[in-house]
């Protein structure tokens, strides 16, 4: 991959001090710079960028796996599009893996909310209780227990990592650098971009559907995956289809 560029290095420091620091301030940090449901209290509206920066308090290879990811793909991207290109791409699939998980979420919630005030609950009071952790159990009466749990785990869990940017480059990369070799760790083969991405993104997919595995007992955002790697896609192949791949943003 060549030396790292300049815009690289400093997003990887950036998230090595947030990471640090979160450690030091303590649970205060996930609840200000993580992202939440917005009914939920903890919800501001800064955590749809900060939240790129934070990564899982204890599984350390959150952090180390999407920092190689920055890393590996970032750097010719960068070099290829410039600076300002580089971040506005970034971003922008940062923000896709927010928009996409936020969409289904909401229609997820309200679904399940109607339902519950058309038994005569009050949907200011539901969303009060939840403010507070809590629930009521005769919800599930209403609702069934597997919707209440998605239910309330929607509004009680919080979101944090890079992965939805880093999903971005990925596809990016695929589409500039289309017979670049890649591998999965677990699954040591090298295999060309152009047939690794589309497979990874099949996973994601059937993963958000069915709601995926822990990764040693942390919870995967698939959909946050999905809508990185959708912005990036979108992105990525109408630059190159205009030529503007070879217009750098300096």
């Amino acid at each position: 991959m060549g030396r790292i560029t300049e815009t690289v290095k400093a997003l990887i420091i950036v998230n090595v001090i947030f990471y640090i620091g979160s450690h030091l301030i303590g649970s205060n940090a996930f609840d200000y710079l993580s992202i939440w449901f917005p009914e939920n209290n903890n919800f501001r509206y800064w955590q749809i960028f900060t939240h790129m920066f934070m990564h899982h308090p204890t599984f350390y290879m959150h952090i180390v796996f999407n920092m190689l990811g920055l890393w590996m793909f970032g750097t010719p991207l960068e070099k290829m599009w410039g600076r300002n290109r580089f971040l506005f791409f970034y971003f922008s699939s940062g923000l896709g893996a927010v928009i996409l998980p936020y969409i289904i979420d909401y229609y997820t919630f309200n679904s399940v909310l109607s339902s519950l005030t058309e038994a005569g609950y009050n949907a200011e009071s539901i969303v009060s209780l939840l403010n507070e952790g809590k629930f009521m159990p005769s919800w599930a009466d209403v609702i069934g227990q597997g919707k209440l749990d998605s239910f309330t785990q929607i509004f009680m869990t919080n979101s944090l990592g890079a992965s939805g940017a880093i999903m971005g480059l990925l596809v990016a990369f695929g589409i500039s650098f289309p017979n670049a070799k890649l591998m999965l760790i677990f699954l040591p083969i090298p295999i060309k971009a152009k047939y690794f991405i589309p497979v990874l993104l099949g996973y994601e997919i059937i993963s958000g559907f069915t709601g995926g595995v822990s990764v040693f007992g942390v919870n995967v955002g698939h959909w946050a995956h999905v809508g990185g790697a959708l912005f990036g896609l979108i992105m990525a192949w109408y630059w190159k289809k205009n030529s503007f791949n070879n217009k750098r943003w300096n």
